[in-house]
């Protein structure tokens, strides 16, 4: 099978676009989370036409041969893990900006494009795209539409879903379809477009995006707020909230978080304090915003407040954000980083929840979160090589979920179910909830070759 699959996948690529070199497809095996189980690919597939992908799924569906859709491989739930003698189509060839229209306040990409360059490229344009994901850098858009991506400016820009307007898929038939639209408005027929957004490969090929976008925003000036406890600064967020503040960003790292990403940058963030709340506003006058919210921060009990003075100040402190996950991996060498999202009202008793889960396992758990919008990272810390500490590891991990939901909140907000939350997935749905999402699959997936083995 796999010769006569290789030789069919040749006669419509071209020559260097399918590698079978068992060394080099190895490492498209797995994206960047733990404890989920990855096959061989038989063959890698790297197209760079819409052509070579229907190609490629006519391919798959003559032979029955199971299809798993890769981008950057930045996932954090396995998503992107290959299955055993399957075809890895990555994406990352087709990397093209077909247009930025800055009247109709659009973008058409390919889903290779990296996130930071389209942010980049609509810039220069006046423009915006806002969804942000902390890996922007090396996270793909196609990538980012797969698994429903956030990022550190949800609060106020909102998530990828409310920016996909339209989107060219290929089928596992190798039909192409296309949804949604590139107007400003469109209800016509069910919106396939929305559904697409968050399937994980699981329902078809996206090979074409049609991407909102915003008008650039003035310089975003941020607030640090130090204080005595993760309860108090989730206080802040709540008071933040219910004031009708609109914070372009409000995030938190807990101090475990802190002290890890002062022992790999050096950035001298304040050890002393147990969570450090990031707040900033792209307003007119961003500093009276900082002003009323340095207020309210004082008001829940900061200990200290410290607006940025410049712009150069605030892209420093985003940074130590930003490098927060890749930190607490540097703290044993491993980790599993949790995506549990929790009404805003219940953020304190999450992160209450998890310091207890930590010291009953005896294990370094970080927090990092978006806290305007709930969605926190508890990121666990271990040791791979030891066996007993992995096994605390995965049981916290699925402790955390387990509070999530009890707090009326979600397993993922932002990263996909994958391999990782299959099981947690279900639990949340519910058996009904599965049976019609499963429907779904089987119109568009009859024989279950795309993805196979993720979401349930």
């Amino acid at each position: 099978m796999s010769s006569a699959l290789v030789e069919a996948l040749r006669a419509g690529l071209p020559a260097d676009a399918v590698l079978t070199d068992p060394d080099v497809t190895s490492s498209y095996a797995h994206d960047m989370a733990s404890f989920c189980d990855a096959g061989a690919p038989a063959v890698v597939v790297l197209p760079r036409t819409v052509e070579q992908v229907q190609h490629v799924m006519r391919t798959a569906t003559a032979l029955r041969v199971p299809v798993v859709p890769q981008g950057a491989r930045t996932g954090l739930s396995g998503g992107a893990n290959a299955s055993d003698g399957c075809v890895v189509v990555s994406l990352v060839k087709m990397d093209r900006i077909l247009e930025i229209s800055p009247v109709d306040r659009i973008a058409v990409v390919e889903p290779g494009v990296v996130n930071a360059t389209l942010s980049r490229a609509v810039a220069e344009h006046g423009l915006a795209y806002p969804p942000d994901p902390s890996s922007w850098e090396m996270c793909t858009i196609g990538g980012n539409i797969g698994t429903a991506s956030g990022g550190l400016c949800c609060v106020k820009y909102g998530v990828t879903a409310e920016y996909v307007l339209g989107l060219d898929v290929v089928l596992a038939d190798g039909r192409l379809l296309r949804t949604g639209r590139r107007t400003a408005k469109g209800v016509a027929g069910y919106d396939l477009t929305r559904l697409f957004v968050g399937s994980e490969g699981s329902l078809g090929i996206v090979v074409k995006a049609v991407l909102a976008l915003k008008p650039r925003p003035p310089q975003q000036l941020v607030l640090a707020a130090e204080f005595a406890s993760a309860a108090a600064a989730c206080d802040a967020v709540c008071a933040v909230m219910a004031k009708g503040h609109l914070p372009s960003l409000l995030e938190l790292m807990d101090r475990t978080t802190i002290r890890a990403v002062n022992s790999l940058a050096h950035m001298g963030l304040p050890e002393t304090t147990e969570a450090l709340l990031l707040a900033a506003f792209d307003t007119p006058d961003p500093a009276a915003d900082l002003a009323a919210v340095g207020a309210l921060c004082e008001a829940a009990g900061a200990t200290q407040v410290v607006p940025a003075e410049d712009a150069a100040e605030s892209a420093l402190l985003l940074q130590a954000r930003r490098l927060s996950l890749t930190a607490l991996e540097a703290v044993k060498g491993t980790t599993m980083i949790d995506d549990v999202c929790v009404p805003r009202s219940r953020l304190g008793d999450l992160l209450v929840g998890v310091e207890r889960i930590a010291e009953k396992y005896a294990l370094t758990i970080g927090v990092c979160a978006h806290a305007g919008d709930g969605n926190t990272h508890p990121t666990v810390c271990f040791d791979a090589a030891d066996p007993d500490e992995s096994r605390r590891a995965r049981e916290s991990f699925d402790e955390i979920m387990a509070l999530g939901l009890d707090l009326g909140g979600t397993i993922t907000g932002e990263h996909g179910v994958g391999v990782l939350k299959k099981e947690w997935l279900a639990r949340e749905l519910g058996p009904v909830g599965v049976e019609m999402q499963r429907a779904v699959k089987a119109a568009f997936d009859p024989h279950h070759l795309l993805n196979p083995g993720k979401l349930f």
